[in-house]
């Protein structure tokens, strides 16, 4: 079993991991986020989570870190709430991707998220969270498109991804349901994670991450040692280093609170 003594990098999921099942930051785990800047370490939230909702995340955690947004795509700054890089699916693959998937996975519903605003098909169901309903999404570059199908689980959904499209697009679910998320061939949240941790000359073996769902995996497998929340998917459970509390029992902030006391 691998051991951290004293990270330099903290890295942790959001939904599921560090936010309470409501969506709220708890006071000991702002609290416990502060301790790691404070100690000189590098906080990072890795999330599928676009920066259009990540406003009341910055305020709950006192603008401490940097976010991986978007599963990999984006990188924000907490600190003064902008974009500070992107790595977008160029127009020429979303059109393809879409028309592939339209093709051979019958049902499915379209929306993407760009560096601002979102997009989606009329029917899709989380139609009321977005900005814009349009009739091509395919128009301009984009963070990340997400699919649905209401007949189809996540990972039954994500393997028809996968055998359409997984050549084209990097995809993922954070879902029970069956939504999947697509990004840019090889973006990933660890790819994020490894290139921001080498510009600040932080070895993966000086990391620990937090997680509980399939597309924090490959940030799960690159870190030096990985955590689970104790309500993650079983694929995450599986493979982590080791298991803490659940969310809503600050099973984050309990291992920080240990890591730096």
């Amino acid at each position: 079993m691998r051991s951290l003594p004293e990270p330099r990098l903290v890295a942790t999921d959001l939904d599921g991991t560090a936010l309470r099942t409501d969506g709220t930051v708890s006071p000991r785990t702002a609290a416990a986020f502060a301790k790691v800047e404070e100690s000189g370490a590098m906080l990072v939230f890795v999330t599928g989570r676009p920066p259009r909702w990540m406003g009341a995340v910055a305020g709950a955690v006192r603008h401490h870190g940097l976010a991986i947004c978007a599963n990999g795509a984006l990188i924000y700054d907490l600190h003064t709430e902008r974009i500070v890089e992107s790595h977008l699916i160029t127009v020429d693959v979303l059109a393809e991707v879409v028309a592939q998937l339209r093709a051979n996975v019958p049902e499915l519903l379209f929306s993407v998220e760009y560096e601002a605003g979102y997009a989606h098909e009329s029917d899709f169901p989380h139609a009321g969270l977005g900005t814009a309903v349009a009739d091509s999404l395919t128009g301009r570059p984009c963070a990340k498109l997400l699919a649905r199908h209401a007949g189809l689980g996540a990972d039954e959904l994500l393997a028809a991804v996968h055998a359409v499209v997984g050549h084209l697009v990097t995809a993922t679910h954070s879902s029970r349901k069956g939504l999947v998320e697509m990004s840019a061939q090889g973006v990933t949240k660890a790819s994020a994670l490894a290139a921001l941790a080498g510009e600040h000359a932080i070895a993966a073996a000086h990391s620990v991450a937090f997680g509980d769902m399939p597309n924090d995996l490959p940030m799960l497998s690159w870190a030096g040692t990985s955590y689970a929340v104790a309500n993650a998917h079983p694929d995450v459970l599986a493979v982590v280093d080791h298991v803490t509390a659940t969310n809503d029992d600050d099973g984050v902030a309990l291992v920080i609170e240990k890591l730096y006391r």
